[in-house]
């Protein structure tokens, strides 16, 4: 009930264990891919209608949709390995035996209680 009742008086309400930012260079790349995807979608769309519609314009359209495609594919690929990059020069590995792991428990430990 004191839910409700708070958030009736409140306009925004924090959520207490919500999920953390993604780094800079990745939210970069991930964005990037979203762009450079929807960019790849409409030139699909309208190599696609022009080859319906019989136009000089389908060769043309179908090249660049091919070539975007591929590069949207490396797109989303980059935020793979920018997140991969990012991981290994900030000290975050996936063994939790790794002295990286160990250091970053540490610094986490120290911020807190500073």
């Amino acid at each position: 009930m004191e839910h409700e009742t708070r958030s009736a008086r409140q306009l925004w309400v924090e959520d207490e264990r919500g999920l953390r930012r993604m780094p800079d260079p990745v939210r970069n790349a991930a964005v990037r891919a979203v762009m450079i995807t929807s960019v790849t979608l409409i030139l699909a769309v309208v190599a696609f209608l022009t080859t319906v519609a019989d136009s000089w314009l389908a060769y043309p359209m179908t090249i660049a949709a091919v070539a975007a495609t591929v590069v949207a594919t490396w797109s989303v690929l980059d935020i793979w390995i920018t997140r991969q990059v990012w991981r290994q020069r900030n000290g975050v590995v996936s063994e939790p035996s790794s002295s990286a792991y160990q250091a970053r428990r540490d610094r986490a430990a120290e911020e807190q209680v500073a």
